[in-house]
């Protein structure tokens, strides 16, 4: 059996010190009690390493971590953990929301110009409501490690409410928008064109296309298995798979991205022979000219500069999503394989896409297309 140690609690009123030895005696009645309680950072540095990198994603891993190092640690890292009240996560919440992250992390004076806290110009760039919510998220998640530990009988953070932040609605193309999207891409021969038309018909996330292998894609039969993504964590670009099994299952191609396929793969032939010796030969559908991976952050980028040259609404590359079930409707393809295609689990839920976004309106805008991208 393990040697019995004194716990012992002080106070500057008699008051105080009996509160604490009645939560002394809480604790000690949910489960044992470890004698010296870690500081709170050492305890996230532990728990970053044995239990956020080995089960998550290391682009969530890389985010988590970059919460704890800049938002909670600065704050609270100094706490024991059994000290850590809710009083002092509500005042770290209100402190988040007020303070200007520029002055306190530094971010201007370490620019070879300051440009405005550090010469005493303040910027009043506060943590946006999206930002306190995670950096409570990541704390809450810490705690509740915590406490599987049997290290606090509490979770503090669960304990302080923050209001979950309203999405901002964002803009999506309309069909016609699209098909000047993609008519300017056509018309340019950009090399990035059959993937712009594989996220707009399929859905696809810009991770999704990225990671896509030729291995994966079967012009043939007309199918394609998106099983991989690449992402950018830290100085890399890592290809994982997805994050379920259920986004493993092949697609169907429909024509427009089909022909925009093969077109693209003789691209890439051309390409390889005059890249020669250089070529990277990474396996990949989309690649750069000399055959590496495409980061994601360039990507995107060229993607608001299309975006702009078409003449189209700048919109982030995630919502092209959004504007997939308008396409599918107006190219005529069937529900069953948009119902593929978009991922759901019930052909209702398709059904009342279809029911929406169905109009001659859209599907005149579309035909045109069809028939202006299917020449080789």
């Amino acid at each position: 059996m393990g040697r019995r140690q004194r716990k012992t609690v002080y106070g500057k009123t008699r008051p105080e010190v009996h509160e604490k030895w009645l939560r002394l005696h809480e604790q000690a009645r949910r489960g044992p009690m470890v004698p010296v309680s870690p500081r709170l950072r050492d305890f996230l540095e532990r728990w970053l390493e044995e239990t956020v990198r080995p089960s998550l994603s290391p682009a969530t891993a890389s985010n988590y971590e970059m919460f704890t190092r800049l938002y909670i640690v600065p704050d609270l890292g100094d706490r024991k953990l059994d000290k850590l009240m809710v009083r002092d996560v509500q005042v770290w919440v209100n402190t988040l929301r007020i303070r200007c992250q520029c002055c306190f992390q530094g971010k201007d004076a370490a620019r070879s110009v300051p440009q405005c806290c550090a010469i005493g110009q303040c910027c009043h760039q506060v943590a946006s409501d999206w930002t306190v919510h995670q950096a409570v998220r990541v704390l809450r998640g810490a705690l509740t490690q915590a406490m599987r530990e049997e290290l606090v009988f509490r979770n503090v953070a669960a304990l302080v409410r923050v209001p979950v932040p309203r999405h901002k609605k964002q803009a999506v193309w309309t069909v016609d928008e699209a098909r000047r999207f993609l008519e300017s891409a056509r018309s340019d021969d950009d090399p990035m064109y059959a993937g712009y038309v594989l996220l707009l018909v399929l859905g696809l996330r810009r991770g999704e296309m990225l990671g896509l292998a030729w291995e994966d894609v079967d012009l043939e039969r007309g199918e394609a298995l998106i099983a991989w993504q690449v992402q950018r964590v830290g100085h890399q670009l890592l290809r994982r798979q997805t994050k379920t099994p259920s986004s493993d299952a092949p697609l169907p191609l429909p024509a427009i991205a089909l022909r925009a396929l093969e077109r693209h793969r003789v691209e890439e032939n051309r390409r390889r022979l005059a890249a020669g010796e250089m070529w990277g030969d990474c396996g990949l559908v989309f690649t750069t000219r000399l055959g590496d991976p495409v980061d994601p952050r360039n990507f995107h980028r060229d993607f608001k500069l299309r975006a702009k040259k078409a003449g189209v609404p700048v919109i982030p590359v995630h919502a092209t999503r959004r504007t997939c079930a308008s396409l599918l409707v107006a190219l005529d393809v069937h529900p069953r394989v948009a119902m593929a295609v978009l991922r759901h689990s019930r052909i209702a839920l398709t059904m009342d896409v279809y029911s929406q976004v169905s109009s001659a309106a859209s599907r005149r805008a579309l035909t045109q297309l069809g028939s202006t991208l299917s020449d080789s």
